[in-house]
């Protein structure tokens, strides 16, 4: 038989089961209490840590001109450190599944861009990762529109000059990317696809040397993002002809879209956003959202990337998701009729 603590028995008093039970009770619960799994992520106070941001790309590049600014304000809203992290490699590939493998626990978050969430589905051919499945959105933070560019010498000030330029002097027209299956090339060969033209692609490795020979004079046209060139194109040493995106750049609000130059339905979106490893509470995410949010409607954050050429966007996660899937299947089409291959 049991026996119960001295200070819990009566004298004369023979203890029964229910009574064994409630005592045995009273002294276990506080154990049990203690071997009980801990609450998730979710349900306590996050972050209790320093959270990892990491960029797939290569330092001082667009993602860290958006990611950074947008980091710090984060920062002192979360009141934890946001380290900023560059892990580059294999077209944002390696950083994006080192985020997508990671604990789903809020502490590891992506800064994302088109090439990594959009154009990677199809133009690799076998990724480590889902990128629609293993990533969950957050909100999209920015839009880097991309503007076709002419060296001055070209006699052309609008798309519909190109388009006629290029029917005229079939294969004769260079047409610079930042390499095979970036969205400069891409751009390019849904442009002459859509217009039905035959132009010379010539591929770089990034922008700074594509740039190069176009103010050389190698090659004549370039799509390129707005930050990029912005400075070239006030200063006339390049011709902006149109930007690639559905709706005018606010930085550059007299240039027109290549749509409202003749090709309608013509878009490609150089957007930014934030994501987390797929499985991060719904709680996290909703958090991260309405931070971002906040952060991205503030004047000076909104000044500050509008100077460089980006043009502030937040969105819902679902909306997010929404355009990553739209964008997928676009640039699916564009690769598979090009035969675009990575380098």
């Amino acid at each position: 038989m049991h026996s119960l603590p001295s200070r819990l028995v009566r004298p004369g008093f023979v203890p029964g089961s229910a009574a064994i039970a409630a005592a045995t009770t009273t002294f276990l619960l506080p154990a049990l209490l203690m071997t009980l799994p801990a609450a998730p992520a979710s349900a306590q106070a996050w972050p209790t840590r320093p959270i990892r941001l990491i960029a797939p790309f290569p330092p001082a590049g667009a993602v860290d001109l958006v990611g950074r600014p947008v980091a710090l304000r984060l920062q002192e809203t979360l009141g934890q450190q946001i380290v900023f992290e560059n892990r580059p490699g294999a077209g944002g590939n390696i950083g994006a599944e080192a985020v997508a493998k990671a604990p789903a626990d809020g502490y590891s978050l992506l800064m994302a861009a088109v090439t990594t969430h959009s154009i990677s589905a199809t133009l690799y051919q076998k990724l480590n990762y889902d990128l629609q499945k293993d990533l969950a959105p957050i909100s999209l933070a920015a839009n880097s529109p991309h503007v076709l560019i002419a060296h001055p010498s070209l006699p052309v000030k609008t798309v519909q000059d190109v388009i006629a330029l290029a029917r005229a002097r079939p294969g004769q027209l260079s047409w610079a990317s930042q390499g095979n299956g970036t969205l400069s090339h891409l751009e390019q060969e849904l442009l002459r696809a859509t217009a039905k033209i035959d132009i010379v692609h010539v591929p770089y490795k990034g922008s700074s040397p594509a740039l190069a020979d176009l103010f050389g004079g190698q090659v004549v046209l370039l799509f390129d993002s707005v930050p990029a060139v912005l400075h070239h194109i006030r200063g006339g040493k390049l011709r902006a002809l149109a930007v690639a995106t559905s709706r005018r750049s606010n930085v550059l609000p007299d240039v027109p879209t290549v749509a409202e130059s003749g090709l309608k339905g013509y878009a490609a979106e150089n957007w930014f956003g934030m994501m987390a490893p797929a499985g991060v509470s719904k709680e996290i995410i909703t958090r991260l959202n309405g931070e971002m949010v906040k952060a991205l409607a503030l004047p000076d954050l909104r000044k500050r990337l509008l100077d460089i050429g980006f043009e502030p966007r937040s969105s819902t996660p679902e909306e997010m998701r929404a355009i990553i899937a739209s964008e997928i299947a676009l640039w699916a089409k564009v690769i598979r009729d090009s035969g675009a291959k990575i380098e």
